[in-house]
């Protein structure tokens, strides 16, 4: 079941919320379990079988905490964390990566292998779920109840593509529930998310499909279409589903963390990564980085840190030589980011910005891309190794080029999502109340367009 979907619009969601909120009113010790049944039942719409191994997943990070809660030993809580991180990777490491290492990595020919099917959501259960456990062995917290837990891990908003949440920042709201006064705000972030996907990122996603098809065609001019096109796509795909998560967290009364703050701004690399899927970023930081030393062990260990970090933050976003590449790449760039920052050599703003996003531009071409092959040709015919013609297969509409300029100006300049939504709920101003006459207007558009469409496109992020 998918966010921009008449079945979740129209059905689900109305039934969970009148659901939840009479019981709130009523029979407030069941609200919480319903909301786990409800998610439970959202998930299990894509495939019964990934229900299982998401409540196996569940039962038994439960499990160790508990186990981890009865130790008063720092030697026993170390090694529990091991084996319980362990184990939840070696999950994680089964399903997502077992096929790419026996085929791609190890060329292992084995007669019969098939790689197991990718349950839906594995890296964002697996990841929240080990930050739980790692901060619950080391922290004095208040007990969590089973249904606090399960409610944590699969509350539906969040539980398919993030925001990655901690513990300290929904269990407390789960046991302290309160009346709404989040609606509006709420309404305003979905219907923001929703237009972001069905208006924008679903039409970009038409031009870059298009010349990620055949990156042998591409000229100059139809390659920096496809790569803008994707920069669009994926920005407006993602950040829209976070929205969306984020208003339907808000219109059940609970706040989830932001997941992007206009991370095409970013006048730096670092400066991006601390705005684009910042829950992710902050998960990398705590439970990768800083472990493996961060920056207490000298420079050249900072900048294999980083390095590492990144690579192994694009393997997780995928199983393939593209993404290990992609993050090697940012780890590399992040490194050198800090090497000129230690220099003290400043960059005029407009070229430092405009360097940070084509250099994300040309890498988010290894995200997209089928195979290390077509991410070398598509980025070669950008720099003009493939011809510089304005035409592929056909004409081109300019509106589309007229279209890109300006969504490179919104992102560049534009107020996010969050400082939208904050303008209009907070203050009540002629402007603001216009601001949410054009939100009520644009979501419109979406729903209509998504009625109009046979079958809703399924989010980016459902991939990873």
């Amino acid at each position: 079941m998918l966010f921009n979907s008449e079945a979740f619009l129209f059905w689900f969601l109305p039934a969970a919320l009148l659901g939840f909120f009479l019981c709130r009113r009523f029979v407030p010790a069941l609200a919480i379990p319903l909301l786990v049944i409800a998610s439970l039942v959202f998930y299990a719409q894509w495939k019964l079988s990934y229900l299982f191994i998401l409540l196996a997943s569940v039962g038994f990070n439960y499990g160790a905490y508990l186990l981890l809660e009865k130790q008063s030993s720092r030697r026993t809580k170390h090694l529990l964390v091991a084996l319980a991180v362990a184990a939840n990777l070696g999950l994680l490491g089964f399903y997502k990566y077992s096929g790419f290492f026996v085929n791609d990595v190890l060329h292992l020919p084995i007669a019969g292998f098939e790689a197991p099917l990718l349950p839906l959501a594995i890296s964002f259960f697996t990841f929240q779920q080990i930050a739980f456990i790692v901060d619950e062995a080391y922290t004095e917290t208040k007990r969590v109840r089973f249904d606090e837990y399960a409610a944590f891990v699969t509350f539906f908003p969040q539980l398919i593509a993030g925001p990655i949440v901690r513990h300290d920042e929904l269990i407390p709201q789960l046991k302290a529930p309160r009346p709404t006064g989040f609606f509006l705000a709420g309404t305003v972030m979905f219907l923001i998310g929703l237009s972001k996907k069905v208006l924008i990122a679903d039409t970009f996603a038409r031009w870059a499909s298009a010349g990620f098809a055949s990156p042998s065609e591409l000229t100059m001019s139809d390659a920096w279409l496809a790569a803008l096109s994707y920069t669009m796509q994926l920005y407006f795909d993602f950040s829209g589903y976070s929205d969306m998560a984020i208003g339907l967290g808000l219109l059940f009364g609970f706040r989830l963390p932001q997941n992007f703050n206009s991370p095409y701004k970013a006048k730096s690399l670092q400066d991006f990564w601390q705005r684009w899927h910042m829950t992710l970023s902050r998960w990398l930081r705590d439970y990768l980085y800083i472990p493996l030393g961060g920056n207490r062990r000298g420079k050249a260990r900072t900048y294999l840190n980083l390095f590492l970090t990144m690579l192994l933050g694009g393997l997780w976003h995928g199983a393939a030589w593209t993404f290990v590449v992609w993050g090697a790449l940012h780890g590399a760039a992040l490194a050198l980011n800090r090497v000129w920052s230690r220099l003290g050599i400043g960059i005029w703003t407009p070229i430092a910005w405009m360097m940070t996003f084509v250099f994300i531009v040309f890498t988010w071409v290894f995200f997209r891309a089928e195979s290390i092959g077509d991410a070398v040709t598509v980025s070669a015919a950008m720099l003009g190794g493939q011809g510089f013609g304005f035409v592929q297969g056909g004409v081109v509409p300019l509106f589309v080029w007229g279209l890109l300029a300006a969504f490179v100006v919104i992102v560049r300049f534009a107020p996010n999502s969050h400082q939208i939504t904050d303008a209009v709920t907070e203050r009540r101003g002629p402007l603001v109340w216009f601001a949410l006459f054009l939100v009520g207007i644009v979501g419109t558009m979406a729903v209509k367009r998504l009625m109009e469409t046979s079958v809703p496109s399924e989010f980016l992020y459902f991939q990873f």
